[in-house]
């Protein structure tokens, strides 16, 4: 059974242009994501004329500005093709939103002189973006980071090494957070760091449970030299452009979390619809149609908090918190409705015959990027509490 029968999501679009965007996905998903997902998967193979593919169609500069070469569409919209993307290859989906991610610090808090030289780039279709956050020791508490940045004339000298991260040796630019001043906080900068500049140097991959076609790696940064050109916002401000940008990126993660479970259901469904047992299709039996009513009903609630979060975004309302929300709820759903779907599959969801299982190791890593689902709920609780 393959996923590609899979029935289009009903969905409610601001404009023609948003309608026609989500046929081009479907349509790439179908010819370009759904044919190879397994097999390179199984391989570890990167698939990254894949992402150039997905650049000339538009589909890696969405959310940015006309100006510089963007796609200038609401986040709504935006998530909803990385739900798309992710319903028919994760390691697609979540990469798009990676690169989306690593060119929010430019485009958001660089000048104009910055954006008009490197982000036309960026976005133009060719490049693919990493973001260089966390640490081997400073995970969920990012503000320990310790890889530095010293100044030296018109350059800063970097040293260390950052962990986790997707697109590590592949990437073509680094949005990287580092430590320019004090400890904590107030002390993180953040450079626009090149690929292929002398130093900079990537170890092998991480061999992963789930997401085996998407290279994570360290990055190591041995006297690295960055131009002064290259900080995005003032000294100091690393911080807030990284906890800006992840805002960001839980939406993001939330959507792809929801495109996974979306395809987990609709193979549990077509699956119930055919497997005859006791003379009849198993989704006649009241316990597993319940369960398939369930995940359906958890999808539809986790798709309506992403968007009602993005709409916000969209409005210029603060999203923090909502984004924290959607991020724990849809990633939550996807282990759920992932492993509900192995077991509707029986015997075959644990067989690599059908993508259930790996439907269920890709959910997974979903509770774990962009901030764990435990320093979601610290997220929401400090902003229910004042803090």
């Amino acid at each position: 059974m393959s996923p590609a029968s899979a029935k289009p999501v009903d969905r409610q679009l601001p404009s023609d242009e948003a309608r026609e965007l989500l046929s081009l996905t479907r349509d790439l998903v179908q010819r370009e994501l759904h044919p190879r997902a397994a097999e390179d998967e199984a391989a570890d193979r990167f698939p990254r004329e894949v992402f150039r593919t997905l650049g000339e169609a538009g589909l890696l500069s969405l959310p940015y500005g006309e100006q510089h070469g963007g796609g200038d569409q609401p986040y709504e919209v935006y998530l909803q093709v990385l739900e798309e993307l992710a319903a028919g290859w994760l390691a697609v989906g979540l990469g798009v939103s990676v690169h989306t991610l690593s060119c929010h610090a430019l485009a958001t808090f660089g000048t104009d002189e910055q954006r008009d030289r490197w982000l036309p780039g960026m976005l133009g279709g060719d490049q693919l973006g990493a973001y260089c956050l966390s640490e081997p020791q400073s995970g969920s508490d990012a503000a320990a980071l310790r890889t530095r940045a010293d100044l030296d004339g018109d350059e800063y000298v970097v040293n260390g090494t950052k962990a986790w991260i997707t697109h590590g040796g592949h990437a073509d630019f680094y949005s990287t957070m580092v430590r320019t001043g004090e400890d904590g906080a107030r002390g993180i900068s953040c450079l626009l760091v090149p690929a292929g500049s002398e130093g900079l140097s990537a170890a092998p991959p991480e061999h992963k449970m789930g997401m085996r076609s998407s290279p994570t790696a360290q990055m190591h940064f041995d006297g690295v030299r960055v131009s002064r050109e290259r900080l995005i916002g003032e000294e100091g401000q690393g911080f807030q452009i990284a906890l800006s940008a992840l805002d960001s990126g839980r939406l993001g993660i939330a959507a792809c979390a929801i495109g996974v479970a979306q395809a987990a259901l609709d193979l549990a469904v077509d699956y119930a619809r055919t497997r005859q047992q006791f003379g009849r299709p198993i989704a006649d039996f009241q316990g597993l149609s319940f369960m398939l009513a369930d995940m359906a009903t958890q999808i539809e609630a986790g798709r309506s908090l992403y968007l009602a979060a993005a709409r916000r975004r969209d409005s210029g309302l603060a999203f923090s918190k909502e984004a924290a929300m959607a991020k724990l709820f849809c990633t939550d759903t996807a282990m759920r409705v992932t492993t509900d779907a192995v077991q509707v599959l029986g015997g075959y969801g644990y067989t690599q015959d059908y993508p259930a299982e790996r439907y269920m190791r890709e959910a997974k890593v979903l509770q774990i990027v962009e901030g764990t689902n435990q320093i979601q709920r610290l997220v929401i609780g400090r902003h229910l509490t004042g803090k």
